[in-house]
């Protein structure tokens, strides 16, 4: 049994504090996140509507976007792969695609899921994930992007394509692949989950915080 966690912590409530007093609040989450098996992109759909949440496994809880700060500690640096879309650097921030890789250094290992999504509902039994927009502090960023071990992108925040951007995905399946961030900084990643059921279009759309330290 899954449960959605809507507790105001510390954390919650200085932002609710910093609102009351007109204060810049988003830079502040209820839960911050930094290590174990977090599926970020979790599509779920109540027989209605779609949504969009992160559910952390370890803990089988479910989180709104908006209500949770993804981690990136300096020990996910590792040496570029040297994938031309990783850019120049010498070293990039990874969340692998491997338990056991991320286990060992205690970073999140991050995953996308349908698995709540049942067949017979969705229009060829899949849903597309979109990344809609990636900033870091506050500007438009080109420096994320999720891929397969093989090199293989799925998601790209490159400007200077289209492509990348949007992946389908079979309903009922549960899958990974690498997160990676060339600089550090705190990003905030919009993505959108769609499918058509009976022949109407049916969107999530939720915003990511990810904070990747140097």
């Amino acid at each position: 049994m899954r449960t959605r966690n809507r507790l105001l912590t510390v954390a919650g409530l200085a932002a609710a504090t910093l609102a009351t007093a007109g204060l810049n609040s988003s830079a502040f989450a209820a839960t911050t996140l930094s290590s174990g098996h977090v599926d970020v992109l979790d599509a779920d759909w109540d027989g209605s509507a779609l949504s969009l949440h992160a559910h952390d496994e370890e803990n089988d809880t479910e989180y709104d976007p908006a209500d949770l700060t993804l981690a990136v500690p300096a020990a996910a640096k590792v040496t570029n792969p040297g994938y031309t879309f990783l850019g120049s650097g010498s070293q990039v921030w990874l969340l692998p695609d491997t338990e056991a890789e991320a286990t060992a250094a205690g970073v999140l290992f991050p995953g996308v899921s349908t698995e709540h999504l049942t067949t017979g509902v969705f229009a060829n039994n899949n849903v597309t994930f979109t990344l809609l927009g990636a900033t870091r502090n506050g500007a438009v960023t080109e420096d994320f992007s999720v891929y397969a071990g093989s090199g293989s992108r799925w998601f790209d925040s490159d400007t200077a394509t289209g492509s990348f951007k949007s992946r389908t995905f079979a309903v009922a399946t549960h899958n990974h692949a690498n997160w990676a961030f060339e600089e550090a900084g705190t990003y905030r990643l919009t993505f959108r989950v769609s499918g058509t059921v009976g022949g109407v279009a049916k969107t999530a759309t939720g915003t990511y915080t990810v904070v990747v330290s140097s």
